[in-house]
């Protein structure tokens, strides 16, 4: 399975960029690529939801549908997540916010599984470069508004 990792530095707290993260229902605001974000289910401490997402695949004209659950851990200003269904075949990873000077690391990790039939190998590196710019973009998007741009 294909494995993202990336890190972004912020000029912003940990726990404000975590704080941003956490509100995933504002998402569709700030990122482009992303149509709407459902809150299906909130544990009553609110640190476990399920999710669902529609995003939009411009270039190929299409929308991705998922439901995920995240669990969030205010402690160490992490989430875990992992698919629960939808078009891709699996999908899971974390994002940890990571407290770097007077600034943050935001550290990101997403292994996922998206199988097409009849899908050679140069349109699955497609979708890897399209899977790491999106998880990129969101990155980015939650830095910026963390950090009041």
């Amino acid at each position: 399975m294909p494995v993202i990792e990336l890190k972004l530095r912020v000029n912003a707290p940990a726990k404000s960029v975590y704080d941003v993260a956490r509100d995933v229902e504002a998402f569709p605001d700030f990122m482009e690529d992303l149509q709407s974000i459902t809150v299906l289910e909130r544990s009553e401490d609110e640190n476990r939801t399920i999710t669902e997402w529609v995003g939009l695949i411009r270039e190929f004209k299409m929308t991705i549908k998922w439901r995920q659950e995240d669990v969030w851990d205010p402690e160490k200003l992490r989430d875990d997540f992992k698919l629960v269904k939808g078009d891709m075949d699996s999908m899971s990873g974390f994002w940890e916010f990571v407290p770097d000077g007077d600034g943050s690391m935001f550290v990101s990790m997403l292994e996922y599984e998206y199988n097409v039939p009849l899908v050679g190998p140069m349109i699955k590196n497609l979708i890897r470069k399209k899977m790491e710019g999106n998880l990129d973009a969101q990155m980015r998007a939650i830095a910026a508004k963390a950090e009041g741009r």
